[in-house]
């Protein structure tokens, strides 16, 4: 609705109350000016476990507090202990990110999960002993408000769609030109997630990006919101100490790296390679819209 032209009318609309998910704070503050209504933002799970709603005076950019009491708290993927709370610049940076992100965990609630259908693996990664793992990252400051930090599986958001990264991947594999993929989120400067693939070329093959774009306006069954926006050429697939394929790193880096990254600024546009001034612009973007602490490091 913001990039509809403003219109004399919107400030007398009789929209009162808007309520959705993942507005930036920049976009939400212009929607509230522009209609003249309030927007409520929360956070919450089509599971049913928790709802985090945004409170008045909830801190610029957080989720806001569990409703009813709730004994949410953010957990270390590695220890499986609480996560400190974050540390935040005066300008709204989160300083400790290696220490204060985990994964938001409500905790002795698991029993009252169904669990899903014909799907060992993720009741396995969700329900832990008592306490049911969200699968979803975020961190919590010294007054115990959340903040959203992304996804901790292979599940993207873009555009609120939903979709997993192993049907991209095998889509982008029909390329003859390419040996791997690996297909994963990295943070919108809005909201949600953007699609960034990192390709593992076929032996002697070099990358061509306007080959890349054709083949992939070529296959009929890759969503919309598929297609990557961000590509990483590397030279082989990273793994862990028992050969399995990992994207932590990948995501952790995301853009900031030394191996050749191409980007695609938005759906309409062609692949090129991603420039220092692409990655201020970027940088830029992030800023306005209050999600600087998402920035990789």
């Amino acid at each position: 609705m913001l990039a509809v032209p403003e219109d004399p009318r919107d400030s007398g609309s009789t929209l009162r109350l808007a309520a959705g998910t993942e507005a930036s704070v920049a976009d939400a503050e212009r929607f509230c000016a522009r209609f003249g209504c309030r927007v409520s933002e929360g956070y919450g799970m089509s599971e049913g476990m928790v709802r985090i709603n945004r409170p008045p005076g909830s801190p610029p950019g957080s989720i806001g507090l569990p409703l009813g009491g709730a004994d949410v708290r953010v957990m270390s993927e590695e220890t499986g202990q609480e996560c400190p709370a974050a540390r935040m610049s005066p300008q709204g940076r989160l300083l400790n990110p290696g220490e204060s992100i985990g994964q938001i965990v409500v905790m002795g609630t698991a029993a009252r999960f169904e669990g899903y259908y014909k799907n060992p693996q993720a009741q396995a990664e969700r329900v832990r002993g008592d306490d049911f793992w969200t699968g979803d990252l975020g961190y919590r400051d010294q007054a115990g408000y959340f903040y959203f930090a992304g996804r901790s599986t292979d599940w993207l958001r873009v555009d609120s769609e939903n979709f997993a990264a192993g049907p991209v991947e095998r889509i982008i594999e029909r390329w003859p030109d390419v040996a791997a993929s690996l297909v994963y989120a990295v943070p919108d400067p809005r909201t949600g997630d953007q699609v960034m693939c990192a390709l593992q070329m076929a032996d002697g093959v070099r990358f061509d990006p306007r080959a890349l774009a054709a083949f992939l306006d070529g296959q009929p069954d890759l969503g919309t919101k598929w297609r990557p926006r961000f590509v990483r050429i590397i030279d082989r697939v990273p793994v862990t100490g028992n050969h399995k394929t990992t994207k932590t790193g990948l995501r952790r880096e995301a853009w900031l790296t030394g191996d050749p990254v191409y980007w695609c600024p938005d759906p309409a546009s062609a692949y090129r390679p991603l420039q220092a001034a692409d990655r201020e612009v970027l940088a830029t973007q992030f800023a306005t819209h209050g999600r600087t602490a998402l920035l990789p490091e």
